[in-house]
Protein backbone atom coordinates (compact mmCIF):
# COMPACT_ATOMS: atom_id res chain seq x y z
CA UNK A 1 0.00 0.00 0.00
CA UNK A 2 1.38 3.39 -0.99
CA UNK A 3 0.33 6.87 -0.05
CA UNK A 4 -1.30 8.90 -2.81
CA UNK A 5 0.23 12.21 -3.77
CA UNK A 6 -3.07 13.86 -4.72
CA UNK A 7 -4.91 16.08 -2.29
CA UNK A 8 -8.52 17.18 -2.35
CA UNK A 9 -8.65 20.65 -3.89
CA UNK A 10 -12.21 21.15 -5.15
CA UNK A 11 -15.78 20.05 -4.56
CA UNK A 12 -18.18 20.25 -7.50
CA UNK A 13 -21.91 20.25 -6.78
CA UNK A 14 -25.01 19.50 -8.77
CA UNK A 15 -27.88 21.91 -8.01
CA UNK A 16 -31.28 20.22 -8.12
CA UNK A 17 -31.62 17.72 -5.30
CA UNK A 18 -28.25 18.65 -3.81
CA UNK A 19 -28.35 22.39 -3.02
CA UNK A 20 -32.11 22.93 -3.30
CA UNK A 21 -35.18 21.09 -4.53
CA UNK A 22 -36.58 22.40 -7.78
CA UNK A 23 -37.55 18.87 -8.80
CA UNK A 24 -41.22 19.53 -8.08
CA UNK A 25 -41.19 22.59 -10.35
CA UNK A 26 -39.55 20.55 -13.13
CA UNK A 27 -42.06 17.74 -12.67
CA UNK A 28 -45.05 20.06 -12.87
CA UNK A 29 -43.70 21.77 -15.99
CA UNK A 30 -42.93 18.47 -17.71
CA UNK A 31 -46.29 17.00 -16.74
CA UNK A 32 -48.11 19.97 -18.23
CA UNK A 33 -46.06 19.65 -21.42
CA UNK A 34 -46.82 15.93 -21.63
CA UNK A 35 -50.53 16.64 -21.18
CA UNK A 36 -50.40 19.15 -24.03
CA UNK A 37 -48.91 16.42 -26.23
CA UNK A 38 -51.35 13.73 -25.08
CA UNK A 39 -48.71 11.74 -23.19
CA UNK A 40 -49.25 10.24 -19.75
CA UNK A 41 -46.46 11.36 -17.42
CA UNK A 42 -46.20 10.32 -13.76
CA UNK A 43 -43.81 11.00 -10.89
CA UNK A 44 -42.26 7.60 -11.56
CA UNK A 45 -41.58 8.65 -15.16
CA UNK A 46 -40.05 11.88 -13.86
CA UNK A 47 -37.38 9.90 -12.00
CA UNK A 48 -35.87 8.96 -15.36
CA UNK A 49 -35.24 12.63 -16.14
CA UNK A 50 -33.07 13.40 -13.12
CA UNK A 51 -29.66 14.65 -14.17
CA UNK A 52 -30.69 14.78 -17.85
CA UNK A 53 -30.67 18.12 -19.70
CA UNK A 54 -33.83 19.76 -21.04
CA UNK A 55 -33.63 18.54 -24.63
CA UNK A 56 -32.68 15.05 -23.53
CA UNK A 57 -35.60 15.00 -21.09
CA UNK A 58 -38.01 16.13 -23.80
CA UNK A 59 -36.82 13.35 -26.10
CA UNK A 60 -37.34 10.76 -23.35
CA UNK A 61 -40.92 11.97 -22.86
CA UNK A 62 -41.58 11.88 -26.59
CA UNK A 63 -40.12 8.38 -26.81
CA UNK A 64 -42.45 7.28 -24.03
CA UNK A 65 -45.40 8.67 -25.99
CA UNK A 66 -44.21 7.22 -29.29
CA UNK A 67 -43.90 10.68 -30.84
CA UNK A 68 -41.25 12.13 -33.15
CA UNK A 69 -40.84 15.89 -33.68
CA UNK A 70 -38.67 17.87 -36.06
CA UNK A 71 -36.00 20.24 -34.74
CA UNK A 72 -38.26 23.30 -34.87
CA UNK A 73 -40.95 21.55 -32.83
CA UNK A 74 -38.36 20.26 -30.37
CA UNK A 75 -37.15 23.81 -29.81
CA UNK A 76 -40.70 25.09 -29.42
CA UNK A 77 -41.61 22.59 -26.71
CA UNK A 78 -38.25 22.97 -25.00
CA UNK A 79 -38.85 26.71 -24.75
CA UNK A 80 -42.45 26.09 -23.65
CA UNK A 81 -41.32 23.92 -20.76
CA UNK A 82 -38.64 26.40 -19.73
CA UNK A 83 -41.11 29.29 -19.63
CA UNK A 84 -43.49 27.32 -17.45
CA UNK A 85 -40.64 26.34 -15.14
CA UNK A 86 -39.51 29.97 -14.82
CA UNK A 87 -43.04 30.98 -13.86
CA UNK A 88 -43.01 28.40 -11.08
CA UNK A 89 -39.65 29.69 -9.78
CA UNK A 90 -40.97 33.17 -9.05
CA UNK A 91 -41.52 32.53 -5.34
CA UNK A 92 -38.19 30.76 -4.63
CA UNK A 93 -36.34 32.33 -1.68
CA UNK A 94 -33.11 31.69 0.33
CA UNK A 95 -35.08 29.60 2.82
CA UNK A 96 -35.54 27.04 0.02
CA UNK A 97 -31.88 26.02 0.29
CA UNK A 98 -31.55 22.60 1.93
CA UNK A 99 -30.76 22.73 5.68
CA UNK A 100 -27.11 23.32 6.61
CA UNK A 101 -26.00 23.72 2.98
CA UNK A 102 -25.03 27.42 3.30
CA UNK A 103 -22.96 26.54 6.35
CA UNK A 104 -21.35 23.63 4.48
CA UNK A 105 -20.31 25.88 1.60
CA UNK A 106 -18.85 28.40 4.04
CA UNK A 107 -16.90 25.69 5.88
CA UNK A 108 -15.56 24.19 2.67
CA UNK A 109 -14.34 27.58 1.51
CA UNK A 110 -12.74 28.21 4.93
CA UNK A 111 -10.98 24.84 4.61
CA UNK A 112 -9.27 26.11 1.46
CA UNK A 113 -11.33 24.16 -1.05
CA UNK A 114 -12.56 25.55 -4.36
CA UNK A 115 -16.27 25.19 -5.13
CA UNK A 116 -17.86 24.58 -8.51
CA UNK A 117 -21.38 24.01 -9.81
CA UNK A 118 -22.11 21.46 -12.54
CA UNK A 119 -25.86 21.61 -13.13
CA UNK A 120 -27.62 20.39 -16.26
CA UNK A 121 -30.08 23.26 -15.82
CA UNK A 122 -29.51 26.37 -17.91
CA UNK A 123 -31.46 28.23 -15.24
CA UNK A 124 -28.92 27.44 -12.51
CA UNK A 125 -27.60 31.05 -12.35
CA UNK A 126 -31.16 32.33 -11.83
CA UNK A 127 -31.85 29.76 -9.11
CA UNK A 128 -28.59 30.62 -7.31
CA UNK A 129 -29.46 34.32 -7.52
CA UNK A 130 -32.83 33.71 -5.90
CA UNK A 131 -31.16 31.59 -3.22
CA UNK A 132 -28.48 34.25 -2.62
CA UNK A 133 -25.73 31.69 -3.28
CA UNK A 134 -24.10 32.98 -6.45
CA UNK A 135 -21.01 34.22 -4.63
CA UNK A 136 -20.55 30.89 -2.84
CA UNK A 137 -19.12 29.27 -5.99
CA UNK A 138 -15.81 29.91 -7.72
CA UNK A 139 -17.17 28.71 -11.07
CA UNK A 140 -20.63 27.91 -12.45
CA UNK A 141 -20.58 25.80 -15.62
CA UNK A 142 -22.83 26.62 -18.56
CA UNK A 143 -24.44 23.38 -19.79
CA UNK A 144 -25.16 25.00 -23.16
CA UNK A 145 -21.42 25.00 -23.87
CA UNK A 146 -20.96 21.28 -23.29
CA UNK A 147 -20.84 18.86 -26.23
CA UNK A 148 -22.68 16.19 -24.25
CA UNK A 149 -24.86 16.26 -21.15
CA UNK A 150 -24.76 13.87 -18.21
CA UNK A 151 -23.97 10.97 -17.95
CA UNK A 152 -21.09 12.18 -20.15
CA UNK A 153 -18.34 13.82 -18.03
CA UNK A 154 -18.15 17.06 -20.05
CA UNK A 155 -19.64 19.48 -17.53
CA UNK A 156 -17.57 18.19 -14.60
CA UNK A 157 -14.40 18.35 -16.68
CA UNK A 158 -15.32 21.91 -17.70
CA UNK A 159 -15.54 22.91 -14.04
CA UNK A 160 -12.23 21.26 -13.09
CA UNK A 161 -10.55 22.96 -16.05
CA UNK A 162 -11.95 26.35 -15.09
CA UNK A 163 -10.80 25.85 -11.50
CA UNK A 164 -7.36 24.67 -12.74
CA UNK A 165 -7.71 21.54 -10.59
CA UNK A 166 -6.98 18.02 -11.95
CA UNK A 167 -10.09 15.79 -11.97
CA UNK A 168 -8.29 13.36 -9.65
CA UNK A 169 -8.25 16.11 -7.01
CA UNK A 170 -12.00 16.76 -7.18
CA UNK A 171 -15.10 15.33 -5.53
CA UNK A 172 -18.44 15.54 -7.32
CA UNK A 173 -21.70 15.66 -5.35
CA UNK A 174 -24.79 14.37 -7.16
CA UNK A 175 -28.27 13.02 -6.42
CA UNK A 176 -28.99 11.24 -9.72
CA UNK A 177 -27.54 8.04 -11.24
CA UNK A 178 -26.73 9.91 -14.47
CA UNK A 179 -24.85 12.49 -12.45
CA UNK A 180 -22.90 9.89 -10.52
CA UNK A 181 -21.88 8.23 -13.79
CA UNK A 182 -20.76 11.61 -15.10
CA UNK A 183 -18.60 12.22 -12.02
CA UNK A 184 -16.99 8.79 -12.27
CA UNK A 185 -16.42 9.17 -16.02
CA UNK A 186 -14.61 12.43 -15.28
CA UNK A 187 -12.19 10.55 -13.04
CA UNK A 188 -13.49 12.10 -9.83
CA UNK A 189 -14.69 10.65 -6.54
CA UNK A 190 -18.49 10.58 -6.44
CA UNK A 191 -20.58 11.44 -3.39
CA UNK A 192 -24.26 10.59 -3.74
CA UNK A 193 -27.13 12.31 -1.96
CA UNK A 194 -29.98 9.84 -1.60
CA UNK A 195 -30.03 6.10 -1.02
CA UNK A 196 -27.33 3.47 -1.68
CA UNK A 197 -29.83 1.42 -3.66
CA UNK A 198 -30.46 4.26 -6.11
CA UNK A 199 -26.85 5.47 -6.24
CA UNK A 200 -24.95 2.20 -6.20
CA UNK A 201 -22.03 3.56 -8.26
CA UNK A 202 -21.25 6.35 -5.78
CA UNK A 203 -18.18 6.08 -3.55
CA UNK A 204 -20.08 7.53 -0.58
CA UNK A 205 -23.83 8.00 -0.10
CA UNK A 206 -25.52 10.22 2.47
CA UNK A 207 -29.23 10.98 2.96
CA UNK A 208 -28.74 14.77 2.88
CA UNK A 209 -26.14 17.26 1.68
CA UNK A 210 -26.15 18.93 5.08
CA UNK A 211 -24.49 15.85 6.58
CA UNK A 212 -21.30 16.57 4.63
CA UNK A 213 -18.34 18.25 6.34
CA UNK A 214 -14.85 19.20 5.14
CA UNK A 215 -13.41 16.48 7.39
CA UNK A 216 -15.73 13.78 6.04
CA UNK A 217 -14.94 14.70 2.44
CA UNK A 218 -11.20 14.70 3.11
CA UNK A 219 -11.45 11.33 4.87
CA UNK A 220 -13.40 9.87 1.94
CA UNK A 221 -10.90 11.27 -0.53
CA UNK A 222 -7.89 9.98 1.41
CA UNK A 223 -9.39 6.51 1.88
CA UNK A 224 -10.07 6.12 -1.82
CA UNK A 225 -6.65 7.40 -2.83
CA UNK A 226 -4.81 4.65 -0.94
Amino acid sequence: MTLATEQLQAVIFDLDGVITDTAEFHFLAWQQLATELGIKFTRHDNEQLKGVDRLGSLKLILQQGGLTLDNAALQHWSDWKNQRYLELLVDMQPHDVFPLVPELLTHLRAAGLLLGLASASRNAPLVLERLKLTQAFDFIADPALQAQGKPAPDIFLAVSTALAVPPACCIGVEDAPAGIRAVKAAGMIAVGIGTPAALSQADLVLPTTGMLTPLLLRQCFTALQR
